[in-house]
């Protein structure tokens, strides 16, 4: 076999087909050197809206752009070889009507080379959904917790507990019979997750959900310990890059201020020594 031979990348409809296979492994991503990093071990990698708190410095989702994804989603995509890419719809770029919707979501794959969109909402969104999925743009939804809609939901609240169960399980619903491929659960509880995942054709994702979940996704920069300004409850840190990446800085600082760096071997001779 050649050792150019193509790596097949998964589709969309590959990870409809993983449903209740080994779990699926999801991060984000926004930048080249971190997608090369994850390409190996992930299913899917998001560019997410969450650059915006993560890269940014924004207070939320809300202030992110088409163009900040796109940069973003282009960045990330020269990054990748295995992992099948989702891009992100911002805020205000696909609530309007499905036409509006479309014609974003054209964009974003076209210009990031995205194979699926992500959008937020779940009963309200459905015909959106519908329209696009029927016009070959593949769909990953995402409902429980939706960042884009905290003025509304009162903040960053677990959803679908009492009898906001129902609102949670008709939002999953809606969105499976309007063609997504799969569907994120965000900070919904364990038993509701597990219901939903159980009731679901297509593959769930947890984020603050269940372990029970067809798969899972994290913000990176929460997992590695970049991100430092909070960290969710959901959030697992596998590394404190932050903390380590603060520490050599210190350290750098100290060694410029002492005149012991740049030392001997990082500086130039006039001539070059031969032996």
């Amino acid at each position: 076999m050649s050792a150019s031979a193509k790596i097949n990348v998964p589709t969309p409809s590959d990870i409809r087909a993983r449903k209740g296979g080994t779990p699926l492994v999801c991060l984000t991503a926004y930048a080249t050197p971190t997608a090369q990093m994850m390409d190996t071990y992930c299913d899917i990698v998001l560019v997410g809206d969450s650059v915006g708190m993560v890269v940014h410095g924004l207070p939320d989702t809300l202030g992110v752009t088409m163009e900040m994804m796109e940069l973003h989603g282009a960045a990330v995509k020269r990054g990748l070889t295995q992992a099948m890419m989702v891009v992100d719809m911002p805020f205000g770029s696909y609530e309007e009507s499905p036409e509006q919707a479309f014609r974003n979501a054209a964009r974003l794959m076209r210009v990031t080379g995205a194979a699926a969109v992500k959008l937020e909402g779940g009963v309200a969104m459905a015909d959106t959904i519908r329209f696009l999925t029927s016009r070959s743009i593949p769909v990953m939804a995402h409902v429980g917790l939706t960042p884009q809609a905290i003025n509304t939901l009162g903040g960053y609240k677990v959803q679908g507990r009492g009898e906001d169960r129902a609102r949670v399980v008709a939002d999953a619903k809606a969105v499976e019979a309007a063609g997504a491929f799969s569907v994120v659960l965000e900070k919904v509880p364990e038993s509701l997750s597990d219901e939903i995942t159980e009731t679901l054709s297509i593959p769930t994702i947890g984020i603050g959900a269940s372990a029970g979940c067809d798969g899972q996704i994290l913000v990176v920069d929460d997992m590695l310990g970049l991100f430092t300004a909070f960290k969710p409850k959901f959030a697992k840190r596998y590394a404190t890059l932050g903390r380590d990446g603060e520490v050599a800085i210190a350290q750098y600082a100290k060694d410029v201020r002492n005149r012991s760096f740049p030392a001997p071997e990082h500086v130039f001779a006039d001539e070059v020594t031969t032996k």
